[in-house]
């Protein structure tokens, strides 16, 4: 047994004294006293040719440095010491490729596309606070509004119907801020007294015709609703379960709000409740004795659910989708805020079909009550309206006036210390804000914009505040930002006539006159296949296009030769050519050039 373990030894010591491609198979095989052969260690050394010779010195000095004498090693001994040197290779061979043949260009290599940008501090501390769409819990200079509002709504939380309102002002006034502000403290209000009264909110400028507008309402309290029937399923559960523990006089109730409880109340619109106290809304006790009675109930709780069909959001007739928004709304006991965001939008688009039935449900719904806030850029959009739902409509009128300079830095100053990190912005970067807004209507939307691109161009540049002449900078951007998204969204026609300018331009036209202007749109019109229109539409055209602020017309007197309008772009040409261009039917205009050319030529 000795002899066969010493030669064990010396075989495998002739096998560590080979050469550096022997070294890497000393994990063989060995044979074991009982004539069988070891299994391969799983280990797999690998090693690089930078490391042949250090790997190779002297792999017999990690078995000298042993303790235990190698005459004396068993076989597990020694399979456990060639385990160990091979990690102790696989170890040396790993940190001598990294510290012996280093990659210069690593670092380079590891950086990705937005490593350098990350490299500066951010100057922003929540940059969400700046978006029009979030709702501050404090709004500056508009609690005489919110105050008016509230006043007006209350009376949802008595359970009575609220007046119906009409919020009138500008763009960037703080009106929808403010309603949903107002909104949010109703609905947690609410929750505090146990009062079902919800807040729906609807932007009609997405949402703009009559069957979406119902639609999306329906969707919504039919969801509520299957919620609502869950729960009470829950709580009859509960009492099924009591009322089979008791005795045949025992009498359960149930509830939403303790399951656990078998003396609670649930709200029922199937029941009235006379004898409650004034000024609270009706609450019902359900009392069962049987378990039968209980799985009534249920079975008709489950019959409501399965009824509860979602609207799809295109295919039914009006009439089914008004008379399943009835019906859901009308399921439980509750008083509805119905806040139509853009509501001249929908006036625009659908006429005032819908705020006439949604006006008039309160005379036949028999649970719920229903209000309706309308909020309008548009101070006049009720002189489109039929008398009788002009009178039912705007029962209360708030107007938000614009914001002056000073109320606009209030309401920066406000949002700037949420928004940035302590001292990045100098002292003149808020009063210049306000002032560039203030010149546009006291447009509170367009200073926080202002003040966003602002930080945001700040930190692209990797500086470490906010300047002044990042404000100027954002300044430029947003403006031109703004007659992109203008002239993008024109009609055709209205593109074509201002195409038929920017080429009068180029070829060096001054003071162009609108017969000047029909000839080349007529032109355009032809090639493009599009419909000419007379040269006093086109005249209207250039009005429009004067207004939004595209291009500066004036009329001026020729004399015994009458009166015309002349022009001239207001708007970077560049620019304005290629969002033209990026239209598909402007688009394929190969090469404008004849004719203009040809007009010359006449």
């Amino acid at each position: 047994m000795t002899d066969d373990h010493t030669r064990q030894h010396n075989d495998l010591s002739d096998t560590e004294s080979t050469s550096q491609s022997d070294s890497a198979g000393t994990a063989e095989a060995v044979e074991n006293p009982s004539g069988e052969e070891a299994a391969e260690p799983e280990t797999t050394v690998t090693h690089s040719d930078s490391d042949t010779d250090n790997a190779s010195t002297d792999p017999s000095s990690v078995l000298a440095s042993d303790p235990i004498p190698s005459a004396d090693r068993s076989v597990d001994d020694l399979d456990l010491a060639d385990a160990d040197w091979s990690r102790d290779r696989s170890t040396a061979s790993t940190d001598l490729d990294f510290d012996l043949d280093p990659d210069p260009d690593a670092a380079d290599d590891s950086e990705g596309l937005f490593d350098d940008l990350l490299s500066g501090e951010p100057i922003f501390e929540n940059k969400e606070v700046l978006r029009p769409s979030y709702t501050p819990r404090e709004l500056p200079h508009r609690n005489d509004q919110i105050n008016q509002m509230a006043t007006i709504l209350v009376s949802a939380l008595r359970g009575d119907t609220p007046s119906n309102i009409l919020i009138y002002g500008k763009t960037g006034t703080g009106k929808t801020a403010s309603a949903k502000y107002v909104s949010q403290e109703l609905e947690s209000t609410s929750e505090k007294y146990d009062v079902p009264c919800e807040v729906e909110y609807i932007n009609c400028e997405v949402t703009d015709t009559q069957y979406r507008v119902l639609a999306q309402l329906a969707n919504k309290f039919i969801e509520k609703n299957v919620a609502l029937i869950e729960s009470r399923i829950d709580a009859l559960e509960t009492v099924r379960e009591k009322l089979a523990e008791g005795g045949p006089d025992t009498t359960a109730t149930v509830s939403d709000t303790n399951a656990d409880d078998t003396t609670v109340s649930i709200p029922d619109a199937e029941t009235d409740a006379e004898a409650d106290p004034e000024g609270s809304l009706p609450i019902v006790t359900e009392q069962y004795t049987s378990v039968d009675a209980v799985d009534e109930r249920i079975e008709a709780l489950e019959a409501d659910a399965e009824e509860m069909e979602p609207v799809p959001m295109t295919g039914w007739p009006t009439d089914r989708v008004y008379s399943t928004f009835f019906e859901a709304v009308d399921y439980n006991e509750r008083v509805v805020v119905i806040m139509l965001d853009e509501i001249d939008k929908l006036v625009e688009k659908s006429g005032d079909d819908t705020l006439y039935n949604l006006s008039r449900m309160n005379n036949e719904l028999t649970n719920s009550r229903i209000s309706i806030m309308g909020i309008s850029n548009d101070l006049k959009f009720t002189d489109f309206l039929d008398p009788r739902v002009k009178s039912s409509l705007g029962e209360e009128e708030i107007v938000f006036p614009p914001y002056d300079a000073t109320q606009l830095g209030d309401i920066l100053q406000h949002r700037a210390e949420v928004a940035f990190k302590p001292d990045a912005l100098t002292g003149d970067v808020i009063p210049l804000c306000s002032a560039f807004a203030a010149q546009e209507h006291g447009d509170a939307r367009r200073a926080l914009d202002l003040l966003r691109t602002a930080g945001e161009l700040a930190e692209r540049s990797q500086a470490d505040i906010v300047e002044e002449e990042h404000v100027r900078q954002a300044q430029d951007k947003i403006e031109l930002d703004r007659v992109v998204e203008v002239v993008r969204t024109l009609p055709t026609q209205s593109k074509i006539v201002l195409f038929s300018i920017i080429l009068l331009e180029q070829n060096g036209v001054h003071n162009i006159n609108t017969g000047e202007v029909y000839n080349i749109y007529k032109r355009l019109c032809e090639e493009i296949d599009a419909d000419v229109l007379t040269q006093r539409r086109v005249t209207d055209l250039i009005s429009e296009l004067d207004m939004l602020g595209i291009v500066n017309a004036v009329v001026v007197s020729k004399g015994r030769y009458g009166r015309t309008k002349e022009m001239s772009l207001s708007v970077p040409l560049e620019e304005t050519e290629a969002v033209l261009l990026s239209d598909s039917r402007l688009g394929n205009i190969d090469d404008v050039q004849p004719f203009v050319q040809a007009r010359f030529d006449n």
